[in-house]
């Protein structure tokens, strides 16, 4: 019951933690190296100086994070205040930080090593951490391999800092018992649902109601913004015809590197029991021959079920005469028995896993494929940091674009859902990872080039915005006139309902205002706080839980266009159970999620101690407030 006090405790602590890498690896591509812009500080806290170079890197790789999931443009960061969000997370991370400084807290060598090699960004074909994939992935993303180490052992020490804080925090005995019964607070009450018909015909707008609601609610009866925009693309497919022929001997070179992937010796999954005397396992096998699972003869031997397994195997593994015969067996047989070196042995085989033999002939064409596009990928970067290279020397998206040898494409229109002015779709690449781009840009900047999931590389550049504009009333008037008059019923109904329930709360009892409206009055079955009702809409049971007992209230019906009045007729407090497990595992639960907000807490202390300094003129350079 007390999982609902996990609601008291949320924080986003968590978040400060790893923030930074999932940003930083949001998007692989060189759209976020930043050289040659300027390194001058965004904000501090105490002698801990955040960068604009980090600023960026972290505020643009939210923009492309929230862009992934849905529409979001640059307006709509700005008006959810998104830069003071990353800039705050910045500066608590450099608070604790600073904390981890005076205490000297250290992170070993193999423990930073340990983490690098466990994150996936990281893993090779295999499964198993690739140096050279790390390198690349980290200069992608504007690190060195020093800086990347040094950003890891910064964020395991600031999570040991958090650890050391929350761990052992208990919540007090008495705050426990008052969570408790807020939580499990029962309510019984009585109710009637008071139909959407109750207020009669709804007279149609005037011209001037509907003008004014339309101008009210002008985002609903707008053209959609339209941009402008000019964009370079170059794919493989691009560059494949200027790829050279492969050679056998790059073939033959790369297949001897892989050859581990290509020559895959046979697993088996193996179960086996161990017996002491030849005899005990020649009898075992008999009563196996007249029926007798392999498991029970596991578990006449003390074995449980899941103790049985030794596990995936290879015979070269198992080797000798146990190699011989688990790999003569089908899938689902059981050996005769066999001489091991502990005993006599049993194995069933459950799983065959067969291998790999693939010779040179046989993965030729694939190999010579995969190199090409190896080469592809290689020639795409080439022209991506020709591009660049360009841009920083004053070139245009377009002059760039033809330096480097990408095609460039104009539209003189589109919105975001791909459409032109006219209602056409534009003409966009097929890649749902281009129109976010389009839809963070700043007007006017030379696009830094970025590479997508579909391995092609764009950049681009929004030319000019064609803002919303207020459509006429004669092209509006039935969709504005449906949502007046259902807004207007909505309005009419809740102040009928309003009036109900101060009738109810001045008589103290439902029956008087009910059958004013010829309903009948119900009574609640058991109400609590969180529960769903068929009945009770989310509002009206905060309503019914705010409100002393004998108070009316009234909201929307859970089911339907009507509403419901209700009046609290009891209330019921329940003391917290002992010795009850599931609620001894809330109270911990919750007890660790508060002493996150402890660590937030001291983060924020930390950061009035030791000062903070913003320069928001730099901050709006980042995020275009107030251009």
């Amino acid at each position: 019951m007390l999982q609902k006090m996990r609601g008291f405790a949320k924080s986003w602590v968590s978040s400060i933690f790893l923030g930074v890498l999932a940003l930083a690896f949001a998007m692989w591509g060189i759209g976020d190296i930043f050289q040659g812009k300027t390194s001058t500080d965004v904000a501090s806290v105490g002698s801990r100086a955040i960068t604009l170079e980090e600023f960026q890197r972290e505020y643009r790789g939210e923009m492309r994070q929230r862009g992934m999931e849905g529409e979001f443009t640059p307006e709509m960061a700005r008006a959810m205040d998104l830069g003071k969000q990353v800039l705050d997370r910045s500066l608590i991370r450099a608070a604790l930080d600073n904390i981890v400084d005076k205490l000297k807290l250290t992170v070993s060598d193999a423990l930073v090593a340990a983490q690098i090699r466990n994150m996936p960004q990281f893993k090779g074909p295999l499964g198993t951490f690739d140096k050279q994939t790390f390198l690349q992935v980290a200069a992608r993303n504007d690190f060195t391999e020093q800086g990347f180490i040094d950003l890891i052992r910064t964020e395991t020490a600031r999570d040991q800092l958090a650890r050391a804080v929350q761990g052992g925090f208990q919540m007090p005995p008495g705050l426990v018992t008052a969570i408790y019964a807020y939580q499990s607070e029962v309510r019984a009450a009585d109710y009637f649902e008071l139909p959407a018909n109750a207020v009669g015909a709804i007279a149609p707008p005037t011209d001037a109601q509907l003008t004014a609601y339309v101008k009210a609610h002008a985002a609903s009866f707008s053209t959609p913004e339209y941009r402008e925009v000019t964009y370079a693309i170059a794919t493989p497919e691009d560059v494949m015809s200027k790829i050279p022929a492969v050679t056998d001997a790059q073939i033959k070179q790369q297949y001897e590197a892989q050859k581990d992937t290509y020559n895959i010796a046979e697993k088996r999954d193996i179960e086996q029991v161990i017996f002491p005397a030849e005899a005990d396992a020649k009898a075992a096998r008999a009563k196996i021959d007249a029926g007798t699972s392999f498991a029970d003869i596991g578990k006449a031997r003390g074995l449980k079920a899941n103790e049985l397994s030794i596990g995936t195997t290879t015979q070269s593994a198992l080797g000798g005469d146990l190699g011989k015969a688990a790999f003569s067996v089908p899938e689902g047989g059981i050996t005769q028995p066999v001489k091991g070196p502990f005993g006599w042995v049993l194995m069933r085989v459950t799983k065959i896993t067969p291998g790999v033999n693939k010779t040179l002939d046989d993965v030729k064409g694939e190999i010579a494929e995969a190199i090409k596009k190896q080469l592809a990928g290689g020639k795409l970067v080439d022209i991506a940091n020709a591009y660049q290279e360009a841009v920083d020397g004053g070139d245009t998206l377009t002059d760039a674009a033809k330096k480097a040898g990408m095609r460039v494409v104009h539209l003189a229109s589109v919105d975001a859902h791909g459409l032109a002015a006219d209602g056409t779709k534009a003409n966009l690449p097929d890649d749902p990872d281009f129109m976010p781009q389009v839809l963070q840009a700043e007007v006017g900047e030379e696009g830094e080039p970025f590479q997508t999931k579909t391995t092609n590389y764009y950049a681009v550049k929004v030319d000019g915005v064609i803002p919303p504009k207020l459509k006429p009333l004669d092209q509006v008037r039935a969709a504005a006139t449906d949502e007046w008059m259902m807004r207007e019923r909505e309005k009419q109904l809740e102040a009928k309902a309003k009036a109900l329930a101060d009738q109810a709360t001045k008589d103290g009892t439902l029956a008087n205002a009910a059958k004013s409206v010829g309903a009948t009055v119900q009574k609640s079955p058991g109400l609590q706080r969180q529960m769903k009702s068929d009945t009770f809409s989310p509002a009206l049971m905060a309503s019914v839980f705010e409100k002393p007992a004998h108070v009316g209230v009234f909201g929307p019906a859970a089911k339907g266009s009507g509403y419901i009045v209700a009046l609290t007729t009891g209330v019921l407090h329940i003391p917290p159970p002992t010795g009850n497990p599931q609620f001894e595992v809330s109270v911990e639960r919750a007890g660790a999620e508060m002493g996150s907000d402890i660590t937030l807490s001291l983060a924020e202390a930390a950061k009035k101690k030791q000062g903070v300094t913003i320069h928001q003129d730099r901050v709006n350079q980042v995020t275009g407030e107030g251009s």
